[in-house]
């Protein structure tokens, strides 16, 4: 944990958290920020195509994407029945899609992690982290429509705008480039990869520092908003993560998965989005309040998962696995 406190891309987070408390008028200008989150999308994409199509379809691959899946379809559920009476069910709504689905940024995090260790993992897992993010979108908006707060008059519920949803949860950018760059991964011979390599291996982890100084002074733009969410948000933002992390740790040993692929199942699981799901829901269900969901995100989560998750959730799968922490 303190090794992964006092590396360059958390350190360069806690940067940008210290330049909006003493107030700098430091920022990354936008368009900036955009090509940065592109760039770390295209590589992560297009390295994992090309270990994709070089392992092929294995057990592990199809273990990795169900175990994906499942957690995707699962954690919306039970996260909207528990804050659903503290919350109501539209609010319950917005947080469930926002924990069941996952944040890129955290699985980018993740990769450095294994890549400093020089730990292996699969390729196939960056499909699995785009095939999670759009069940719990859609998970999310069924649940407010099914069990809303109070019956609708003449008891019909409102139907829900499957077309323009599918749309936004399936083609949004981020699992657009991602899965666009995986799929131009897996169709490229290696000595193509090879020549575009340098630039898409070697500036990464400078991005990620760049990334993640964004993503400190906008995690401290959100951290006002959680006062008037209350204690009970708070602790949940907190608690999720290890929760999510546990169960998806305990079916990456039941399925037999490597240690490097149960670590980015587990920070999946245990992540929450703030891109995706902000964008979706702003267009299916608009009364859901984003000053609830994005901070406890984005300015909790995030940080505990970028700080302590990552480490900790490793150093329980070295338990199971003997494998070095």
């Amino acid at each position: 944990m303190l090794d992964n406190l006092l590396s360059a891309p958390v350190l360069f987070f806690g940067l940008g958290l210290f330049a909006r408390w003493v107030r700098s008028d430091l920022e990354i200008p936008q368009p900036v920020a955009r090509f940065l989150s592109l760039y770390l999308l295209l590589s992560i994409g297009l390295k994992g195509g090309v270990e994709l199509h070089e392992a092929g379809l294995s057990r592990d691959v199809v273990a990795g994407l169900g175990a994906g899946l499942a957690m995707a379809f699962a954690v919306p559920v039970w996260t909207f029945f528990l804050v659903r009476r503290s919350l109501g069910a539209v609010d319950a709504a917005g947080v469930a899609a926002t924990y069941g689905s996952i944040s890129a940024v955290t699985f980018v995090v993740a990769s450095s992690f294994l890549g400093e260790m020089s730990v292996p993992h699969g390729g196939h897992m960056v499909a699995a982290m785009a095939l999670m993010e759009s069940p719990a979108i859609i998970m999310g908006l069924v649940l407010a429509q099914r069990f809303p707060d109070a019956q609708p008059a003449g008891g019909e519920r409102p139907t829900l705008s499957w077309g323009p949803l599918l749309h936004e949860a399936a083609f949004n950018p981020a699992v657009l480039m991602l899965l666009g760059s995986m799929a131009i991964g897996l169709m490229i011979e290696p000595h193509e990869f090879d020549e575009i390599a340098p630039f898409v291996s070697k500036p990464f982890k400078g991005v990620l520092c760049l990334f993640l100084l964004e993503m400190g002074l906008l995690a401290a733009r959100r951290l006002g908003d959680l006062g008037a969410a209350g204690a009970t948000t708070i602790v949940f933002a907190l608690a999720a993560p290890p929760i999510h992390a546990a169960i998806a740790i305990g079916l990456g040993w039941v399925l037999g998965l490597p240690a490097g692929d149960t670590l980015l199942l587990a920070v999946l699981a245990g992540s929450a989005s703030y891109i995706a799901v902000p964008a979706a829901l702003r267009l299916s269900l608009p009364e859901a309040n984003p000053s609830l969901y994005v901070p406890m995100s984005l300015a909790v989560t995030f940080p505990f998962n970028v700080v302590v998750g990552i480490p900790l959730y490793w150093w329980v799968i070295g338990l199971i696995h003997n494998v070095g922490s």
